[in-house]
């Protein structure tokens, strides 16, 4: 763990229990890293008493230390299984996405709901062992319209003879659930907004996510 997440970060002492006390008692570290997540710098403290219930903490310095991906990435995903989410939103946030917006397109099932605290706690785990700086964003829209009304800019991500994924710009980009966009979501960008992948594979949504991150960010 590259630095511990906490909301009070910054203050000129701090007096951590619970979880947050367990972890630095396992540690047995003499200074100590933590990030709000919100000021952008890393705040280093002094553990000045420790017992089996509490840790006092006192702050030596804070320094700006932004770490983050070089290019900015947003990404709209139609709504699939939390459950897969889940499991490559990890990844994601390593990766440096900046945002996601969650979209119940036409083939999403109505039945999958987020649970967003439970998304941002993992996030939170993923960005104190990857140093990550800031939050990801996380957001919902009702439909492809509204998102796109929102974000006009953005490209979907398809089956394209021509535009493929690292041959052209892209910072917003909306990809599909399992049985990809309907008709008349397609029909809502412009050809050359369509982007693919130069293969004859079809990838599962969480795949195409994670393939997509990797080819923009890294």
């Amino acid at each position: 763990m590259l630095y511990l997440y906490q909301a009070k970060a910054g203050h000129a002492s701090l007096t951590l229990e619970g979880d947050d006390h367990r972890y630095i008692f396992k540690v047995r570290r003499h200074t100590l890293y933590l990030r709000n997540l919100e000021d952008g710098l890393l705040h280093r403290y002094l553990i000045i008493h420790i017992d089996k219930k509490s840790v006092q903490l006192q702050l030596q310095e804070s320094s700006t230390l932004e770490i983050k991906a070089k290019q900015s990435l947003h990404i709209g995903w139609c709504v699939i299984d939390p459950k897969s989410v889940e499991k490559v939103l990890p990844s994601l946030n390593e990766m440096g996405v900046e945002k996601i917006t969650f979209i119940y397109c036409k083939r999403s099932q109505k039945s999958f709901k987020l649970d967003f605290k439970r998304l941002e706690k993992i996030l939170l785990n993923s960005s104190q062992q990857s140093g990550r700086s800031q939050m990801m964003k996380l957001e919902m829209a009702e439909d492809l319209p509204q998102f796109l009304a929102e974000y006009p800019q953005s490209k979907m991500l398809n089956f394209s003879e021509n535009n493929f994924i690292g041959t052209t710009t892209v910072d917003s980009i909306v990809i599909g659930c399992e049985g990809g966009f309907h008709e008349d979501e397609v029909v809502l960008f412009k050809s050359e907004n369509v982007v693919g992948f130069d293969t004859p594979l079809v990838l599962k949504s969480e795949s195409a996510v994670c393939a997509v991150a990797s080819k923009i960010l890294l």
